[in-house]
């Protein structure tokens, strides 16, 4: 009878147990990236009454008897390895783990030892170090190789990852050395025409990272073509006309100028004119000047005709009239190969030829009076390909109004485009400067703009604009980390720069870590150990998800459904007590 007694005093102790883990399930259905625990039992050693005995020839065998001693806890199971649902916070400090093969957990130490967690809400402490925002222990990740160019991650022992520090607040200037011109000179621009000219400024950075302004002037080159200090451009001429400091100036508050200070020094006060055009020289063109590839468009549009199987481009009129014919079939809407195109027109160099096409040149195009060469045109990409024995073009056609509109630069067979660079000699204005600047001119552009004139300067190059275009000294705007777990900060001057990585820990048992409370685990005997390295996330697919969190996943469903169970199970084991009581009061009754 007493046995009983304790096997409902069992079973009320394993279900008081199951209750309390449901309790912190419950109570913890709100905490960042907990992990649920389950409990299952199992019944305690056996009273054998008596033991089974093997049957004979004339009886059959027994079976053991035997009476249970009640119940206890099997296990308390966490579900380490199920994930969460996600929380958008917008932080980009908060990371969530999304795991494919393996369970991740990011490395934080305590200052003693390392720990680990699946709660990634993360900030900058004040001494610049990533931590987690609940208790302040260090993440730990991987370090920059900073010798490496470009910087590289350095896969081996963890340690805290400082992510903000003197060294990180500013990214490093860079000097200006390539710039390009771009937009219309056009020659009936009274400014082009005038004295002052067509005004075109370049804002530069020299290798400390302050800006200058730089002044050209655009003239109409009449009579000027070689002139001391002057780029002649096929009938203009482009003059330097001062370069300022964007942050000094003089006693009288005007932005200080290089270029005439550069001029004054190399001339004494008695010096002839031309002395000073040498040294202004110096900086821009040469004494004998430098000559450019032409930009002159001598008519206003191409249009192509359709007439029967063949394509017409038509330009000029008159004695400047100049056609191609295409001849060809058509193997697609608008999409032409295979073709022969033949030019005829004046010969004559005021005649409109193949590099005038409107509105973009490169460089004069030779005669192809009476020739023949190979074409090809792309719909999808609008290019008419030109090939011949002396040069390579692509035309760029509008389809909406039948007119062409650019034209590639020309190589002549077996010589090199003389070019349309100039070179500005910053270095000699001082040891700030330790390239001079590139100014490419083959994309301006000369033809009939109703007077008006857009021709500007750009840093970089036609095809990429960060491409030597220099940049200012530049502030942390922020932190940027991306799914691999590598930690970039951006910067006020458009750079970016590695400041490490996030690694993660996998284990062979997950579910054998131990819980410390606080989101963190530590490692068993059980768990597998950690290695002090770690592994890259994306290695097995996984990957870190910036300003998200991971939610926990207790299923209320069915933490209330085991709460129902358990209650039950509770009563019942009650219920054994009483019984026994009641037995137990009968039989000491018996002695009334």
């Amino acid at each position: 009878m007493m046995k009983s007694l304790f096997s409902g005093v069992a079973g009320l102790k394993t279900h008081q147990s199951k209750m309390d883990v449901i309790g912190n399930n419950i109570a913890n259905v709100n905490t960042t990236a907990f992990k649920s625990t389950s409990t299952t039992f199992q019944d305690v050693m056996y009273q054998t009454m008596s033991n089974a005995s093997g049957g004979t020839s004339t009886k059959g065998g027994v079976n053991a008897r035997q009476i249970g001693l009640g119940v206890t806890t099997a296990a308390n199971k966490i579900s380490i390895t199920t994930q969460g649902s996600s929380e958008s916070t917008g932080d980009g400090l908060d990371l969530r783990l999304v795991d494919k093969q393996s369970t991740n957990f990011f490395i934080v130490s305590d200052g003693s030892s390392n720990l680990f967690t699946r709660a990634g809400s993360f900030y900058v402490d004040g001494n610049g170090n990533l931590a987690m925002t609940s208790t302040g222990y260090l993440v730990q990740g991987w370090q920059v190789d900073s010798t490496a160019s470009p910087k590289t991650i350095k896969r081996d022992t963890v340690s805290p990852l400082k992510v903000m520090s003197a060294e990180h607040k500013t990214s490093d200037p860079e000097q200006t050395t390539k710039a390009y011109a771009s937009g219309i000179v056009d020659a009936n621009d009274s400014n082009v025409t005038g004295t002052s000219g067509h005004i075109m400024s370049l804002t530069f950075y020299d290798s400390l990272g302050y800006a200058y302004t730089a002044k050209f002037n655009i003239k109409s080159g009449e009579n000027k073509s070689g002139t001391d200090g002057n780029v002649s451009d096929n009938g203009f001429t482009i003059e330097l006309n001062s370069i300022t400091s964007d942050s000094k100036t003089n006693s009288n508050g005007v932005p200080f100028d290089l270029y005439d200070e550069y001029v004054t020094n190399k001339v004494s006060p008695n010096s002839s004119e031309t002395d000073i055009l040498k040294a202004q020289s110096e900086l821009f063109g040469s004494a004998s000047g430098v000559s450019v590839d032409s930009y002159q468009l001598d008519a206003s549009q191409y249009t192509v005709e359709k007439n029967g199987g063949n394509f017409i481009i038509k330009t000029g009129t008159g004695t400047d009239q100049m056609t191609a014919t295409l001849t060809g079939t058509s193997i697609g809407s608008g999409d032409i190969n295979s073709m022969k195109i033949t030019f005829s027109g004046a010969a004559t160099s005021t005649s409109v030829s193949l590099a005038t096409v409107f509105p973009s040149l490169s460089s004069v195009a030779s005669n192809y009076s009476g020739k023949q060469v190979d074409v090809s045109f792309d719909y999808n990409t609008q290019s008419l390909k030109v090939k011949s024995n002396a040069a390579t073009y692509d035309m760029y056609f509008n389809t909406s109004n039948g007119t062409f509109h650019q034209l590639s630069a020309r190589t002549d067979k077996g010589e090199e485009s003389k070019g349309t660079s100039v070179t500005l000699n910053v270095t000699k204005l001082g040891k700030q400067f330790t390239k001079d600047i590139t100014i490419d001119f083959s994309t301006l552009l000369n033809y009939d703009n109703g007077g008006s004139s857009t021709a500007g300067l750009n840093r970089g190059t036609v095809s990429d604009g960060s491409d030597g275009a220099g940049k200012k000294i530049g502030q942390m705007t922020g932190l940027t980390i991306q799914n691999d777990g590598q930690i970039f900060a951006s910067y006020s001057n458009g750079n970016t720069e590695l400041l490490g990585q996030i690694p993660v820990a996998r284990f062979a048992n997950a579910s054998g870590l131990e819980s410390l409370g606080n989101n963190c685990y530590q490692t068993t005997l059980n768990s597998g150990s950690f290695d002090g390295i770690g592994q890259e996330i994306t290695s097995d697919g996984s990957s870190m998800n910036s300003g998200y969190l991971e939610m926990s996943n207790v299923d209320l469903a069915q933490e209330f459904t085991q709460m129902i169970t358990t209650q039950r199970g509770f009563q019942a084991n009650s219920r054994i007590i009483t019984v026994s009581d009641t037995m137990l009061e009968e039989l000491t009754n018996l002695k009334r």
